[in-house]
């Protein structure tokens, strides 16, 4: 018979009963409730929660096509969150910033009848046919700068679109610039639901069905009026305030309108029936003023990420009275002034900037004149073609056969 083992030093003949576990804190969630102090703070956790529920809510609710994303950037500016929803649009800016190189893969004219053609026929009035827009970007493409007829108003060209490169750096993109015809055309200001908001306009914030008839084009208006240095003026209403030496975009009773500084070449008359006012001109007397290329945030509206390249809009007025508007990706303040100058501009200013809120869109009389169907000047552009058909938050212009 075999001995038995002897255990090595430090080993336990026998397993050791488990120790006894500790007594189970229990209630100690309902004795944290008790505490007023917990109790103040989840009240008041409440009470946030549903405000920024029902605030959030209410924006994403709010009348108008905006996107989303648009909703909840411009909700977080209005809440003082500017510096966080610039952050994540950095973010996004600097996953995919503007291409430099390249050429444009899509066509170099909008899709319209030769303008040269088109004006050659026996209407009242001879077309004004603009020069062959010079391109930026040097040598031109086959069809860049071509103006394309894009709507005729008893047999006279009224709207001329043509496409450039917007710079000899971002080659493989495209801007529009459309010229309007004001002996064809008339003018209307609209207000938006959210801006400059409610009040007794008398016009609709939106082209409703019946009086789309004659619709030859819209476009976006400027920045918001808290933000454009500026006021909104319509048929008596003023939101802001109307600043002296402010671009302004005019719009006269008898259709017409007129771009200047207000005080200046522009004021207020018993024949004005609107005033939509942004930043200041970025053509003046045939110039570009050296102001453009300062302060570019601060003093141009908080692109994405404050960069300079970025979505723009413009408008300018020519010295034979026709109205000029510029739009496109990859913009800077200099190159838009520079292609609404190269347009033939006298007098422009900057209008609204960022994806968000470009649209410029024409109007074909087929298959029913009464109902009109739009077209994006630019396919690029993020607003549906229909944008203005529905009750939207921001101003615009509705341009309407005379």
């Amino acid at each position: 018979m075999q001995p038995s083992p002897i255990p090595q030093t430090g080993q336990d003949v026998a397993d050791e009963p488990d120790a006894p576990a500790p007594p189970r804190r229990r209630g100690w969630i309902r004795r944290l409730l008790a505490h007023r102090s917990v109790q103040a703070v989840l009240a008041l956790t409440a009470v946030f929660l549903g405000w920024l529920g029902w605030s959030l809510g209410s924006a994403m609710a709010a009348p108008g096509d905006d996107s989303m994303a648009a909703r909840v950037a411009e909700w977080g500016r209005d809440h003082k969150l500017g510096p966080l929803v610039t952050f994540l649009e950095s973010a996004q800016y600097k996953a995919h910033p503007p291409k430099v190189g390249g050429t444009p893969t899509g066509a170099l004219q909008p899709a319209g009848a030769a303008a040269a053609q088109a004006g050659s026929g026996t209407s009242a009035l001879k077309a004004v046919v603009p020069p062959r827009l010079v391109s930026p970007a040097g040598t031109p493409l086959a069809g860049e700068g071509t103006w394309e007829v894009l709507g005729s108003v008893r047999g006279t060209p009224a709207l001329m679109g043509a496409y450039v490169r917007p710079d000899d750096e971002h080659t493989s993109y495209v801007a529009a610039a459309v010229s309007m015809d004001q002996r064809l055309l008339r003018f209307a200001l609209h207000p938006g639901e959210v801006d400059p908001g409610p009040d007794n306009w008398g016009v609709p914030t939106s082209v409703p069905a019946g009086q789309r008839t004659g619709l030859m084009a819209t476009f976006n208006g400027g920045f918001k009026v808290g933000e454009a240095r500026g006021g909104f003026y319509l048929n008596g209403i003023t939101h802001g305030t109307l600043a002296d030496d402010g671009a302004s975009l005019v719009y006269y009773k008898d259709g017409h309108v007129d771009i200047g500084s207000w005080g200046t070449e522009e004021r207020m008359t018993p024949q004005v029936a609107g005033v939509r006012q942004n930043l200041n001109l970025i053509v003046d007397h045939g110039r570009v003023p050296a102001g453009v290329d300062q302060n570019v945030e601060s003093g141009w509206g908080l692109t994405i990420a404050g960069k300079y390249f970025v979505w723009r809009s413009g408008v300018g007025i020519t010295h034979d009275g026709r109205v000029v508007y510029v739009y496109g990706p990859a913009l800077s303040v200099r190159t838009l002034a520079d292609l609404l100058q190269r347009a033939g501009c006298v007098r422009a200013m900057q209008l609204d900037i960022n994806p968000a809120w470009m649209s410029y869109m024409y109007y074909k009389p087929t298959p029913d004149p009464k109902n009109p169907t739009p077209v994006k000047l630019l396919d690029s552009q993020e607003r549906p073609a229909n944008r203005y058909y529905e009750s939207t938050s921001r101003d615009f212009t509705a341009v309407y056969a005379k």
